[in-house]
C-alpha cells in the first residue's frame, strides 16, 4: 500500500491546499463568526473556529486528509521511521497515515499516566528513531512543541511536524522556529478564507478582517463591523 504514496510536486501541494480548504468548508469544519467571536482555550478571541475532528466522520474528506498527510510525509520527511500523534486530536490521523505508509505509530499524552507503567509516550519508540509528529491544527504552537520536547527527551530524532491546518500566526511561527521545528500543513488560514469568499460563505470584505486577526489576535480592530 505504501508504494501508492509518492512525494508531491509544488503544483500538487498547491492543489491539495485548495482541495483541503474546500473539503473543510464543505463539511462545515470551519466556522466564521467575525461579529460574534469564539473564545479559544488560550483565551484568544477568534473570528474562526476549525474543528478538524469532523473530518473523521466524513469518509471522502477523511480520505483526502489522510492521503494528503501521507503525501506530506513522503515529500518533506522521506526518512521517517515512526509517526507520533498529539493527544488526542492527532492520534487517529497518525494511525491512518501510518497505515498508508506502512510505518509504526504511537502517540504522546499531555502528561504521564498516574497508573500502570505511567507512560507519557504510548507505542514503541527506540532512541534515535526518525520521528514525525502528526497534529490536526496549529495556532500558537504550544501543544505540538510540548509533544516534540517529550519525544526528544525520550531520545527520538524529531524530523518535524505535519498537520491538517495552520493559522500561520506570528507567535506560532516564532515558537516553532525557536524550538527548531518545521511544520508542513495541508492547508492554511489564508487559503481557507480565500476559498470561503469564492464560494460565498463569507464576503470579500471579511477577508481583510480575518487576515488582521491572523496577523495580530490581540488587536481587536478586526472585530469592528466591516
Amino acid at each position: 500500500m505504501e508504494n501508492k504514496i509518492k512525494a508531491m510536486t509544488d503544483a500538487e501541494l498547491a492543489e491539495t491546499k485548495r482541495k483541503i480548504a474546500a473539503d473543510l468548508l464543505g463539511i462545515r469544519a470551519v466556522f466564521f463568526r467575525p461579529d460574534d467571536p469564539f473564545t479559544w482555550a488560550s483565551g484568544i478571541k477568534s473570528p474562526v473556529y476549525c474543528d478538524n475532528r469532523l473530518t473523521l466522520t466524513a469518509p471522502e474528506v477523511r480520505c483526502d486528509v489522510e492521503y494528503g498527510l501521507a503525501g506530506l510525509i513522503r515529500t518533506f520527511y522521506p526518512d521517517a521511521e515512526v509517526l507520533m500523534g498529539t493527544s488526542t486530536a492527532g492520534i487517529a490521523h497518525a494511525a491512518i497515515a501510518g497505515h498508508l505508509l506502512g510505518l509504526p505509530m504511537g502517540y504522546v499524552r499531555s502528561g504521564e499516566k498516574d497508573h500502570g507503567r505511567k507512560n507519557r509516550i504510548e507505542g514503541r519508540l527506540e532512541a534515535g528513531e526518525k520521528t514525525v509528529v502528526v497534529e490536526d491544527l496549529i495556532s500558537t504552537g504550544g501543544s505540538v512543541i510540548d509533544t516534540a520536547e517529550a519525544l526528544r527527551e525520550a531520545g527520538a530524532c524529531v524530523l518535524g511536524i505535519v498537520s491538517i491546518f495552520t493559522y500561520g500566526m506570528k507567535k506560532g511561527i516564532e515558537r516553532l522556529a525557536g524550538a527548531n521545528l518545521e511544520n508542513h500543513s495541508l492547508t492554511d488560514f489564508d487559503t481557507v478564507a480565500a476559498v470561503a469568499a469564492e464560494i460565498g460563505y463569507i464576503s470579500q470584505s471579511d477577508i481583510s478582517r480575518l487576515i488582521a486577526f491572523r496577523n495580530d489576535p490581540s488587536d481587536g480592530s478586526w472585530a469592528g463591523k466591516a
